[in-house]
């Protein structure tokens, strides 16, 4: 019998290092622990109860995952640290060996987090918690911005040679259609007006309860209340002509993708284990464009992989800067124990991979202040965002995704208005716009 009293009055902290997906499962686990009477702590207040959860999609992610840590027991000397996540799934013994930590729990494993909190704190005892086994955390998030991201899918089936998730997060699966309408309804009670639908392969949705992503968005289409979605990121495979043409036709689906696409060599593309070619992409991104002609579409596209010589990434360039596309994430390629790439004999070095970053990041900036160059003088319907200061202007985003502001009006906060859409703020990653 699990004593969840023993929680009442305590005064928690919430760390997340990675994703959005992350950011809605800590979300969603300080909601728990409020339910049995723990309370925030406030802005540098020390906590009793610490809970971080890890990324570990990078080296680089791993090293800052270690240095929070390092820096929260600094800062918290009398708490529980608990330590959840993707890198608390893959190395739990180099998490549990710093000491101060009390706690780790796998990403596969989250909701048995309270208890084995609630266990911790009874015993004053120092472990790890269950790692193996698959299960489905349902979450939904709501920080300081209007937007709330709801958890519909975890786990991936797809083994990238270059990619330690699948090992992280286990295998595809999702929570039931009738289970995230009801969520969506939540946010609209709440006043939400956007949900993010966020997992680590969306469009893979259904695995477990045999419905598919097209039956999902179908459904929380009808949610009143809900005014946009957008869909975080979706494989080209799985972007179906018929999710494409639903999202065209729906007002509530915003005119927004974001597609992994990698690298634009198929060469690359083959050594990485993907289930696409370039051809399938660029059609996928023409089709949009056909029935979205105004739609935002974000690319990941990944740098100095194994294999990628200099021949193959010049070839992916090319066919990059030929895409209809707004923006480019741009990721370093980081070794990661335990993959197939390892396998692969060339070898970029650290200089050249910055070069290549940077080169994508420059096309990115390029095709982004094009895309938004397109609409100045135009109108378009925003959802505005409070600002921490008065001083400060308030940013919103169009239905299409241009970041904009305006000067600060506070009473405006999570409404959508129609504004003009005037030239490039002073950062230069804004449009001003002024309120119809």
């Amino acid at each position: 019998m699990i004593d969840y009293s023993i929680l009442d009055g305590k005064k928690a902290s919430f760390f997340t290092l990675g994703c959005k997906l992350n950011f809605a499962e800590t979300s969603t686990l300080g909601e728990m622990l409020l339910s049995h009477g723990v309370k925030r702590a406030a802005k540098g207040e020390p906590a009793d109860i610490c809970i971080v959860n890890t990324c570990t999609v990078t080296a680089m992610a791993d090293s800052k995952c270690r240095q929070a840590i390092h820096k929260i027991i600094k800062d918290n000397p009398e708490a529980l640290v608990a330590v959840t996540g993707c890198y608390a799934q893959l190395q739990p013994q180099t998490l549990s060996d710093i000491p101060g930590v009390s706690l780790v729990v796998g990403a596969q494993h989250r909701s048995e987090l309270i208890p084995q909190i609630c266990y911790a704190l009874a015993s004053k005892d120092s472990h790890m918690g269950e790692m193996k086994g698959e299960e489905f955390f349902p979450s939904c998030s709501h920080g300081d911005r209007t937007r709330y991201f709801l958890k519909v899918q975890d786990g991936c089936n797809y083994y990238c040679t270059y990619c330690t998730i699948p090992m992280a997060r286990g295998r595809s699966r999702n929570g039931s259609i009738a289970s995230l309408v009801e969520q969506a309804r939540r946010v609209a009670e709440q006043g939400g007006k956007e949900i993010v639908l966020t997992g680590v392969n969306i469009g893979d949705f259904g695995r477990s309860t045999k419905e598919t992503f097209l039956d999902l968005i179908r459904e929380l289409d009808k949610v009143d209340g809900i005014e946009r979605y957008r869909i975080s990121s979706i494989e080209p495979d799985l972007l179906t002509d018929d999710i494409i043409e639903f999202c065209a036709h729906s007002e509530r689906f915003m005119p927004h993708f974001h597609i992994p696409l990698q690298s634009g060599s198929d060469s690359i593309l083959r050594l990485m284990h993907r289930h696409y070619d370039t051809a399938l992409f660029r059609y996928k991104i023409e089709r949009i464009k056909q029935l979205m002609p105004d739609c935002f579409i974000g690319v990941d596209v990944m740098t100095g992989t194994r294999g990628e010589t200099p021949e193959l990434f010049d070839e992916a360039c090319r066919f990059i800067e030929c895409l209809d596309i707004s923006q480019l994430h741009v990721f370093t390629y980081s070794e990661r124990p335990g993959t197939k790439a390892l396998q692969i004999p060339y070898v970029v070095s650290p200089k050249e991979k910055h070069l290549r970053t940077q080169r994508l990041l420059e096309l990115s900036e390029q095709k982004t202040h094009a895309f938004y160059e397109r609409f100045i003088g135009k109108t378009a319907k925003v959802l505005l965002e409070h600002s921490s200061r008065l001083s400060k202007p308030m940013n919103g985003f169009t239905d299409n995704y241009i970041r904009i502001e305006i000067p600060n009006r506070p009473e405006l906060d999570n409404q959508i208005v129609e504004v003009l859409l005037g030239g490039f703020n002073k950062t230069n990653d804004a449009l001003c716009a002024s309120l119809l």
